[in-house]
């Protein structure tokens, strides 16, 4: 009995002296932002097709690939410089801002054939290369599942969601070739990109640009 209550104090007072992750704060984070708008645009929607739009993504997918960036952990020399100045503090507070802005909308380009093929995808998954439906995680309008840490797709620019499936579907590429082109990982997404042609690449794109 005697070491039960020692037991039961002991983790009382651990769960008092933890450190207290501190909520991002949206409004320092809109200053503190000042430096992304270059790339991503006005409160986050980026008008350059190759720079991803960050309004109304994830607070937390938007923290961990800040993260990444700053590790290294995710390949990208621009990224990289810019992360290596931000503290946690400064990464949950541009994050809280981001993710309570508004998309700007886009819609898809392609012709009906391409949009329809970028749908089948999107919906079915392509079951004869074992890639999962996207709707399973990103939702039927792509608006992700933040809890779970899994982003919004809808209204990005189809440039930048090519640019990254094949960054994913670059890494098994590596694994088997030895290459060293940049490339991106992501067991889940490396495991879907890799039975992508660059045909339903691009179609998938589309199709996710004016999903909502």
């Amino acid at each position: 009995m005697h070491k039960t209550i020692i037991i039961l104090f002991s983790l009382l007072l651990a769960s008092f002296s933890s450190p207290i992750i501190a909520a991002g704060d949206a409004e320092a984070g809109q200053v503190k932002s000042a430096t992304c708008m270059g790339c991503h645009g006005l409160a986050g929607n980026s008008t350059i097709p190759n720079f991803p739009k960050l309004a109304g993504q994830g607070e937390s997918y938007l923290i961990k690939q800040l993260q990444y960036f700053k590790s290294g952990e995710r390949n990208n020399a621009m990224m990289a410089g810019v992360a290596s100045l931000l503290s946690e503090q400064d990464m949950m507070d541009i994050a809280a801002y981001y993710s309570i802005q508004t998309t700007s909308e886009n819609s898809a380009k392609g012709d009906a054939e391409t949009i329809e093929l970028g749908r089948k995808i999107y919906v079915g998954g392509k079951m004869d290369a074992q890639v999962t439906a996207c709707i399973a995680c990103h939702g039927p309008q792509g608006l992700g599942i933040p809890t779970a840490g899994f982003p919004a797709l809808s209204y990005q620019h189809a440039d930048y969601t090519a640019s990254q499936l094949k960054a994913f579907r670059q890494y098994s590429i590596n694994e088997q070739t030895g290459s060293t082109d940049v490339y991106r990982v992501n067991a889940m997404m490396n495991s879907v990109a890799k039975g992508l042609t660059n045909e339903e690449i691009d179609a998938l794109a589309q199709y996710i640009a004016g999903l909502h």
